[in-house]
């Protein structure tokens, strides 16, 4: 199974230099289009309800601090992605990654599993309860992230 940082490198390798709130968003869709179109996890690691959207914990703690992330930026990739993983992140990027990382984290204020995860919360609280895997599956079966 990839890593976090592996599906985050590919991007960066493959779509270039970004915010780190815009790659947090498309590890994050990444992760949603694997639950929820192949039934399985792209990545062990799991997302967090914090105010700015979706964020994996152990990918922030690569890039604290950082506005801007270009590829090489992140440690060396810890496994090869095959081609399955390499074409669910191709199809999420290729549909998602012209939008900018705000957009992208309006959007995900606007679903249903960082909404239930942030259980009432005001978007501008801190918070970091886990968005659940299942709740990612379940809300983008029924609500593709390529709408």
């Amino acid at each position: 199974m990839a890593t976090v940082i592996d599906v985050a490198a590919y991007i960066l390798r493959e779509y270039g230099p970004m915010t780190t709130m815009k790659l947090q968003k498309l590890v994050f869709y990444s992760q949603a289009e694997s639950l929820s179109r192949h039934g399985r996890p792209l990545f062990s690691d799991d997302f967090q309800a914090w105010r700015g959207g979706p964020v994996c914990t152990t990918l922030y703690a690569q890039h604290r601090g950082k506005f801007i992330i270009r590829d090489g930026e992140l440690p060396a990739i810890h496994g090869m992605l095959n081609g399955t993983e390499q074409t669910i992140i191709d199809t999420v990027c290729s549909v998602l990654a012209a939008q900018t990382g705000n957009q992208l984290s309006a959007r995900t204020h606007s679903e249903r599993p960082w909404i239930e995860a942030r259980n009432g919360l005001p978007a501008s609280a801190p918070c970091n309860t886990v968005i659940s895997k299942s709740s990612m599956e379940s809300y983008y079966q029924t609500n593709p992230v390529l709408r």
